[in-house]
């Protein structure tokens, strides 16, 4: 597979087999994402891989705080605090074809409350990424963030791996922070569901639209 046909094939898997990950294919996957430009090569990425207990202890105790209404407090904003148009349209659209894609209607709250609460299980997949970054870096480091975490995506695609990235997994910080004995000088950016993708179900079989590149693209000649 070409890097356009891993382009167009990538995709956010929400169900994954237990198949394991060998630990080969993540270092492999991750010396070909740490290809990613950054700036003056600061390479300000940093990665923790959790398996097996870990990441049991890491969906155990997510779960937990969201379940005791534990108030969550992401290191940085990820979304806006008012949606407008056309975001708040796409992201209503987005969550239509998920729970539809999963079979639940509006007012099924319960297995809604379920679906949400299978983000902090990785979505059952054996690897958990996190990736963070120093706290004293600014905008421009977090930029090549974002382009080293799609590297992985896609690498992880050339191993025949599926992925998932997920704000979801950094809405409390600490908790991740100390299971994994990361320092508090390093800011969680998102977590990652790591696997073998499950094509039986229906989650993985809709995809999203994307926007032609002739309604963000202005030519200036």
């Amino acid at each position: 597979m070409d890097v356009l046909e891993a382009m167009e094939a990538r995709q956010s898997t929400r169900a994954f087999t237990s198949r394991n990950v060998d630990q080969t294919d993540i270092e492999q996957l991750l010396n070909s994402a740490a290809r990613a430009p950054s700036g003056v090569n600061s390479q300000p990425w940093r990665v923790a891989v959790a398996t097996g207990q870990t990441k049991q202890h890491i969906s155990d105790a997510l779960l937990s705080a969201r379940k005791e209404g534990v108030e969550s407090n992401p290191d940085y904003s990820y979304y806006p605090t008012v949606w407008k148009d056309p975001y708040k349209q796409r992201r209503v659209a987005c969550g239509k074809a998920l729970y539809s894609a999963l079979g639940i209607s509006k007012e099924d709250k319960t297995r809604q409350l379920q679906a949400w609460e299978n983000n902090y299980q990785f979505f059952g997949a054996p690897v958990g990424l996190f990736f963070f970054i120093d706290r004293d870096l600014n905008k421009g480091s977090w930029l090549d963030m974002g382009m080293f975490i799609q590297n992985v995506m896609l690498a992880a695609i050339g191993h025949g791996l599926a992925t998932c990235p997920q704000a979801s997994l950094a809405e409390y910080p600490q908790i991740v922070r100390n299971i994994l004995g990361i320092d508090e000088q390093y800011l969680l950016i998102c977590g990652m569901a790591l696997g073998y993708a499950d094509p039986s179900q229906p989650v993985n079989q809709y995809r999203l639209d994307r926007e032609p590149q002739e309604n963000f693209t202005h030519w200036f000649e």
